[in-house]
């Protein structure tokens, strides 16, 4: 469910450009889709675990945020990082 340094210094590497650029959007939405996906293999297993749900509800909607103001930014850019991350709005 947590991330590692390592993992997520691999992360804004990847997305942001830099291992100390993370507050970029690109690289904060990768961050979250990781967390979203351990969260969700979490709760197929542990399916009463309300804190997490709510965690997970949480970092959803952060990232929906996120991907809304990127699209309005750069529609590009926002594209190009959906089709990486694997993820579809």
């Amino acid at each position: 469910m947590y991330l590692t340094h390592e993992a997520k210094k691999d992360i804004f590497t990847q997305y942001g450009g830099a291992d100390g650029n993370t507050g970029a959007a690109e690289s904060q939405i990768a961050l979250f889709t990781k967390r979203i996906e351990g969260l969700s293999e979490h709760l197929q297993r542990y399916n009463k675990d309300h804190a997490s749900r709510r965690a997970l509800l949480s970092l959803v909607g952060k990232r929906k945020r996120l991907l809304n103001d990127l699209a309005k930014k750069d529609i590009n850019k926002y594209r190009e990082l959906i089709d990486q991350l694997g993820i579809r709005k």
